[in-house]
């Protein structure tokens, strides 16, 4: 059987950044206090005119470049989104169609929120793994400012904008080594946006389709959450904390991502973090944090990753690779 390996990364934020300060003007905070409980410095917005497929497409044609591949080489594409273009067609297909990829191929969107990319990996995994595609690109992409409350600062200055992408190749490396999805709807008013389509637009008026979230309870469940989480991966592949070279998780909290450092006993020189310039970009922020340690060259072929994430639904999951 093929494993699913990586044969490229890429990312792209959008050009404005909207620090600490700005959002002092906003709301009542400080940028102290946000450093504080976040970590988070600055987050990237969107410009009016981006879309979600705007910053898929910019990611997507790195990540391609950085395999060495055109976008024909490609037969399978997931993209991870709670902030698609279109309640239909999916991203995955709009991208299938700006990339000029070839009428036939397999598109379609995931929706698990901040979990997303986990989940979108997984799936294309399992693709590759079984034969029904040998090349795919995988994305998470967000514009999650479009959501935001602005005068809500529990929510407004955790969130930002971006994309980032991988390219699997079906390869007999070891690769994508073992993927762990789960998901609890039980706790769904913890973290949520109460608005939907089928509800009727009439309720729009009142919710306005923003981001609801009581921080600590979901901050409590999280750090519990991925710390079993962990554990649950490294003894499904008979590997010991020690044996990770490097966490690589969903940047959502600073405080969250060293409490999984610390379960591992990773030092933070051992964790990829760039949630103090990007803030939580949601399904994005792995492939993107991903990228940039690809980039400049701490991350090196054949170390050990554990990609991990916590996201609304509760949906939550690890990818363990040999990159």
């Amino acid at each position: 059987m093929n494993r699913s390996c990586i044969a490229g990364t890429g990312g792209y934020l959008p050009e404005r950044v909207m620090t600490n300060a700005e959002l002092e003007a906003l709301v009542d905070t400080s940028d102290e206090w946000i450093r504080e409980r976040t970590g988070i410095t600055q987050r990237h917005i969107a410009a009016p005119e981006q879309t979600c497929s705007d910053l898929a497409d910019a990611a997507s044609r790195r990540a391609l470049a950085n395999a060495g591949l055109d976008a024909g080489a490609i037969d399978l594409v997931v993209v991870a989104t709670s902030t698609p273009d279109h309640v239909f067609p999916s991203t995955a297909c709009r991208l299938v169609e700006r990339l000029g990829m070839p009428s036939g191929i397999i598109a379609f969107d995931v929706s698990a929120a901040c979990s997303g990319f986990i989940y979108a990996l997984d799936v294309a995994d399992r693709f590759i793994r079984t034969g029904g595609a040998s090349r795919a690109l995988v994305i998470g992409a967000e514009v999650f400012s479009r959501i935001l409350d602005w005068q809500d600062r529990g929510t407004c200055v955790l969130f930002g904008d971006g994309a980032g992408a991988v390219v699997l190749e079906a390869g007999k490396e070891p690769g994508v080594l073992s993927t762990h999805l789960h998901a609890d709807g039980r706790q769904t008013p913890l973290l949520n946006v109460p608005w939907g389509v089928s509800q009727g637009y009439e309720r729009l008026a009142d919710e306005r389709g923003k981001v609801s979230m009581r921080g600590n309870e979901v901050f409590r469940v999280a750090v519990r959450t991925l710390g079993a989480l962990v554990d649950e991966t490294l003894e499904a592949n008979g590997l010991a904390r020690g044996d990770v070279d490097w966490l690589v998780p969903h940047q959502a909290n600073i405080r969250i991502m060293m409490a999984t450092a610390r379960k591992l006993g990773l030092p933070p020189s051992r964790m990829v973090s760039t949630v103090a310039e990007h803030g939580n970009t949601s399904a994005a922020s792995i492939p993107l944090a991903l990228d940039q340690a690809v980039g400049d060259g701490r991350i090196r072929r054949g170390d050990l990753l554990l990609l991990e994430a916590f996201g609304a639904g509760f949906t939550w999951g690890s990818a363990l690779i040999r990159y």
